[in-house]
């Protein structure tokens, strides 16, 4: 099923722990700030400065206006909840994890400052179980846990700033399609930076599998799925030559990790051992679907060489279905599975997706506001509600929608809907707004500038004090936002 709307090619071991600030706070009276990059104060421990976390999220921005992202809410929602449970385990305290999906094939995931996590939807067609995909993202906040790039840029202090923002511009340079390029860059520049640093590498990707096989036991997983995923990966590194998968160009396997994480694995004890989750099997067959788009039937091929459960091919075949225009066979699959799956949303707000693509909005509609009963809140729903309203009641869509902002200020597509909302419910100020938030996120900031602006005076013109206030504290923000992008 192809919805609407990041690729990253090097795996930036950039370990900080963050305190992100509340949600900016969307309203028809005045705002709350919090949507801003901040100034953190470094602690005693971990010597974190706030420029380095505002050149992780402006890598962000950056990166998101180059690379492809895969929008796919049902995913998101699901990996947001495995990082939470992998988090607590990780070392990483109450650190917030900011994860953002890349429309890739290709096998990878990353971490850069600012806490961010990058995924493939490729990672899902490679990882058969819940648990080896968790083993990946395990080992990805080990390095966020234990700071690998800023110890091994302790010894230069004085050039860490710069040495960072060379890294993080020569993976935007991966991002754009300059995979040799970018990498040496990135790789280039640590080597100039610290001699002696890629010495460390091999000890740094211990510590990381060390730290992800504790937190994978601790959260449930079997230990050995990480010793699964090695060997796989090793085995494809060799079939493949001299042109290995992305994640093995900066997370080199050997023999003596595999062999390191297996005896680690086998002291582990798991705590409240996880037997599976269909869940992970949904989400696996709606990554599949997004890999193989050209050839739909090669995304069930696939799913079904796997341990994938018949019902999880069933909702594959609905998804199939309602690519191919059959919306009523999507629909009978799909509310079955609601049915024999009460407790799961994916089913009814998958059914509820199907409809709003046949253009059948006030089935949406209904069908999102029932699914919202029951669950309050659950986001993909929301935001389709959202979405269906557009096209029937603008003025309810843009509550909806605000309210969403107010809980997801990251999420680019939804301010791209909020900005439609006010433009259609005559929040003319609101909508600028709106729209400059959306492309700030997505890299645009001259745009995003110019366009308060367009705000400023609109609001000028409608006497709106609020947003006129709002308008100017952004542009405050926007401005220290631009600067920072400058570095790369």
């Amino acid at each position: 099923m192809k919805r609407r709307i990041i690729h990253c090619l090097a795996c930036g071991a950039l370990g900080l722990a963050l305190t992100v600030p509340a949600s900016a706070q969307w309203s028809d009276t005045p705002w709350r700030d919090g949507a801003d990059l901040p100034s953190l104060a470094a602690d005693d421990s971990q010597v974190i400065t706030g420029e380095e976390f505002k050149l992780g999220r402006a890598w962000l921005r950056q990166f998101r206006s180059r690379a492809p992202g895969w929008d796919d809410l049902h995913a998101q929602a699901y990996m947001e909840t495995l990082i939470d449970r992998l988090v607590p385990h990780s070392g990483l305290g109450n650190t917030p994890i900011l994860v953002t999906l890349v429309d890739s094939r290709n096998l990878n995931a990353f971490a850069v400052p600012g806490g961010v996590v990058g995924i493939n939807a490729g990672l899902f067609a490679f990882a058969d179980t819940e648990a080896e995909l968790a083993s990946v993202l395990a080992h990805e906040l080990g390095h966020l846990s234990q700071r690998h790039y800023a110890r091994g840029q302790a010894r230069a202090e004085q050039t860490q700033i710069p040495a960072m923002a060379a890294m993080l511009a020569g993976m935007l340079i991966a991002a754009g399609g300059g995979v040799d390029a970018g990498i040496g860059l990135a790789m280039g520049s640590q080597a100039a930076l610290i001699q002696n640093q890629l010495s460390f590498s091999r000890r740094y990707e211990e510590e990381a599998d060390r730290i992800g096989l504790q937190a994978m036991a601790k959260a449930g997983y079997d230990p050995n799925a990480m010793v699964r995923m090695l060997r796989a990966m090793q085995r494809m590194a060799s079939l493949q030559g001299g042109n290995p998968p992305e994640f093995l160009l900066t997370h080199p396997v050997t023999e003596s990790r595999i062999s390191d994480s297996q005896d680690r694995a086998g002291t582990l004890e798991v705590v409240n051992a996880r037997n599976g989750d269909i869940r992970y099997h949904l989400v696996r067959a709606r990554a599949l679907l997004r890999v193989h788009d050209r050839d739909p039937r090669q995304a069930a091929t696939r799913l079904a060489e796997g341990d994938a459960p018949e019902d999880a091919r069933r909702y594959l075949d609905a998804l199939i279905a309602a690519d191919a225009g059959n919306t009523d066979g999507a629909l009978r699959i799909l509310d079955t599975l609601a049915g024999e799956y009460p407790d799961l949303a994916i089913f009814p707000a998958s059914a509820a997706e199907v409809v709003f693509d046949a253009g059948r909005y006030e089935d949406a509609i209904e069908r999102s506001r029932r699914q919202l009963r029951l669950m309050p809140g659950h986001v993909p729903t929301t935001r389709l509600l959202g979405e269906a309203l557009l096209q029937r009641d603008p003025d309810e869509a843009w509550r909806v929608l605000k309210d969403l902002a107010n809980r997801r200020p990251e999420d680019p597509q939804v301010f791209t809907l909020l900005a439609e909302a006010a433009g259609r419910s005559g929040r003319e100020a609101l909508g600028h707004l709106a729209r400059a938030e959306q492309m700030q996120l997505t890299g645009r900031i001259d745009d995003a500038i110019r366009q308060l602006d367009v705000a400023k005076r609109v609001a000028e013109g409608e006497g709106n004090t609020v947003a006129m206030s709002r308008i100017a504290q952004r542009r405050e923000a926007f401005l220290d936002y631009r600067e920072t992008m400058e570095k790369f």
